[in-house]
């Protein structure tokens, strides 16, 4: 018999179309992968060598639970430059990913009893760990008329005395939307008079398309500095999905309880990549930038070729690398009642592997994330139009 935390948590839906699209990659078949939110691009040479260097150098041992100095020091310094805030390495911690630094954070500081806000659509992992921290998440719903812009006032009308925390995601993951500085002002103001965390989850912080101010971390440390926690990863500014490499910033008590929930489960990240990551942060950042203007151009792209059926309809993402469509227009012609439904027909019959709103939360729309070639980026749409017009067809035949 399995644990009853395990009644109040769901697979992780992205997660199923990746190992979906890879079941039918081994058996030959040619997908378009359109569900992966992991960039194409290589990990940057300066990066990799630094890895090769740890290796040479016998650099492999076990290093401290809470990463080694050097890159957490580098994780000061980047932000110092990146943001203009000042915290010290104990404000830090090293993960494995973005996803770890979450779940200490859920797991640290919030238990039953307690309520947590956030937004929907939302990164399905976001609510999960909230229940698996025995509290109960909060939803509060954007809408795509508005971009799906993050506003303050439905996130302060959510609290009650039983909320403990708020987590905001911005780049969001999988609107691409992005709070305002003065929505997030709001937000901490008011969190820091009650008392309330803020858990900020800005993995795309380096993925903004234009010149919209967005320092969160600046916000949420001069005005909620005792309860904020900022999480991100190298993951994608620096295409190290696989190099699993992620942390948290944190008053220094949070982080030891971090630590310590990190020290009975994974301990340290491979000494192997702390050191690649310490590269990454600490040297040339013309690669994030090169990445950022490609990703900007398949947005473009994508974003033109799937307006040419005019049942889709999407407004242009501002952050992250994801289109999320509405595409109940073409449910009906496509002969399926749900973008769940639509989703896994594409799939079976077109061969393209994208993720249904279901997942986020989000029933009618459909996550494309355009970390692939323009190639395959055209193909997939193309595969999608005929996938409806083919069905179309079909139905009126009938």
């Amino acid at each position: 018999m399995l644990s009853g935390r395990m009644a109040r948590v769901a697979p992780s839906p992205t997660l199923r179309v990746t190992a979906e699209a890879d079941r039918l990659r081994r058996q030959g078949i040619d997908v378009v992968d359109l569900g992966a939110g992991e960039p194409d691009f290589a990990t940057p040479e300066h990066i990799k060598a630094a890895a090769r260097h740890a290796i040479d150098t016998n650099f492999t041992k076990y290093t401290p639970s809470a990463g080694i100095m050097e890159l957490r020091d580098a994780i000061c310094a980047r932000y110092r430059a990146d943001y203009g805030v000042d915290f010290r390495a104990d404000a830090t911690i090293v993960t494995a990913g973005a996803k770890q630094a979450l779940y200490n954070a859920a797991m640290a500081l919030f238990e039953e009893g307690d309520e947590v806000i956030t937004h929907a659509p939302y990164w399905p992992t976001i609510p999960e760990q909230v229940k698996l921290a025995g509290a109960t998440p909060v939803i509060v719903q954007t809408h795509g008329e508005d971009g799906f812009q993050i506003h303050a006032q439905p996130i302060l009308d959510a609290i009650t005395a039983r909320t403990k925390g708020i987590v905001i995601n911005s780049p969001c993951n999988p609107t691409g939307a992005l709070i305002a500085e003065e929505a997030m002002t709001a937000i901490a103001d008011v969190a820091a008079r009650r008392g309330i965390w803020i858990v900020a989850d800005v993995t795309y912080e380096k993925l903004l398309y234009d010149t919209t101010p967005h320092n969160l971390v600046k916000i949420l440390l001069e005005r909620n500095r005792d309860r904020s926690v900022i999480c991100s990863a190298a993951s994608k500014a620096y295409a190290m999905t696989g190099w699993r490499c992620g942390w948290a910033i944190a008053p220094a008590g949070a982080i030891t309880a971090f630590n310590a929930i990190q020290g009975h489960s994974t301990s340290n990240v491979s000494s192997i990549t702390q050191k690649a990551a310490v590269a990454a942060l600490s040297g040339p950042q013309e690669s994030v930038t090169m990445m950022l203007n490609e990703y900007r151009t398949r947005r473009d792209r994508v974003w033109e070729w799937l307006r040419e059926d005019p049942r889709f309809t999407c407004l242009k993402p501002r952050g992250a690398f994801y289109l999320f469509p509405n595409c109940v227009d073409a449910l009906e012609p496509a002969g399926v009642r749900t973008s769940a439904e639509f989703a896994e027909a594409l799939l079976n019959q077109a061969r393209v592997a994208l993720t249904a709103g279901e997942g986020f939360d989000a029933p009618g729309f459909i996550r494309i994330s355009y970390a692939t070639s323009l190639d395959r980026l055209r193909e997939g749409v193309t595969r999608i139009h005929e996938f409806v017009a083919r069905r179309e067809r079909g139905r009126v035949s009938a």
